[in-house]
């Protein structure tokens, strides 16, 4: 018998589960010493958790974390809304084809509502078919393209 799948967003009091949603998004990317090795500090997460820009929602089965996604509300100037930025968003291997991805964005979508967002955009990578089928399914593609562009801090 499987357990069903609960998601949660996350205040700041879930220091703990965000830091399982980071060891849970290393794994899944396969960049485990980026999601670890240097994680902010307990006041940080906490402080980043009970702002108004930041959004992260955990998929858990019983006490394990199986999926999150992590995302940014861009507050807009041309008219008083806003739009969210899917930053990050995995399921653990062991649980994917399962309809959780959807789920997690179907509670954002709800989280966004409530905060006046009109739109959630994401970024998918050439080459995973995956997420690109994923998103496809909920939303309508656009193709731009993307620029990272260093700052002088990024520099020294």
């Amino acid at each position: 018998m499987s357990v069903a799948i609960e998601f949660r967003a996350l205040g700041p009091v879930d220091v703990t589960l965000m830091r399982s949603v980071l060891k849970m998004f290393g794994e899944a990317f396969n960049e485990v010493h980026t999601y670890s090795a240097e994680q902010p500090s307990t006041s940080y997460l906490q402080n980043l958790l009970s702002g108004d820009t930041f959004i992260a929602v955990a998929a858990m089965e019983g006490k394990q974390t199986v999926g999150g996604v992590a995302a940014y509300v861009l507050p807009k100037f041309e008219q008083e809304r806003s739009e969210i930025y899917i930053y990050d968003l995995a399921v653990a291997g062991t649980h994917r084809r399962r309809g959780i991805a959807t789920a997690m964005i179907m509670e954002l979508k709800a989280i966004g509502a409530a905060r006046g967002a009109d739109v959630i955009f994401v970024q998918a990578d050439y080459g995973d078919d995956p997420a690109i089928a994923l998103y496809t399914k909920l939303g309508k593609r656009e193709d731009v393209m993307h620029f990272d562009i260093a700052t002088d801090a990024q520099s020294n």
